[in-house]
């Protein structure tokens, strides 16, 4: 059995929506990282997966996204306790709020980064390196 955790590549202007993660965190604690969170059961439900991208984003940083928002990509990964995840990554306009470190267990600090600066930056895993350079290209044809 999968976990499904959403993630948002939130733009704005040319910069991208990044959250170094609370040190607290189980998985990926203290990296920089896309604001998203797991999906929960609802049993009968339609559009889950972006209703929890926009419930993440609110209660992690307090902000909106515009619609629509675009599915990117999806991975998986294994976590530390040998639960496997299915992530997708979704494409988003930043539409109104300025983000801060609303949860402070699940976030540290909050960043704006061009594609370039993340790209270049050495301390960014690949997965977040090539989840962004998948939305930037997305962001550039819309």
């Amino acid at each position: 059995m999968f976990f499904v955790n959403v993630e948002g590549a939130v733009f704005r202007d040319d910069k991208w929506l990044l959250i170094r993660r609370s040190k607290k965190e189980e998985h990926a604690g203290g990296e920089l990282a896309l604001v998203g969170g797991t999906v929960d059961n609802e049993g009968d439900s339609r559009d889950i997966l972006e209703r929890t991208l926009r419930r993440e984003l609110f209660e992690e940083v307090g902000v909106e996204v515009k619609d629509p928002i675009q599915y990117v990509r999806n991975t998986s990964f294994v976590l530390a306790n040998d639960k496997e995840v299915v992530d997708i990554v979704f494409l988003c306009e930043f539409d109104k709020g300025e983000p801060y470190a609303k949860s402070p267990d699940e976030v540290e600090s909050i960043h704006w980064m061009t594609a370039d600066e993340i790209v270049k930056n050495e301390e960014i895993q690949s997965y977040l390196r090539d989840s962004i350079v998948a939305a930037e290209a997305l962001r550039i044809r819309k």
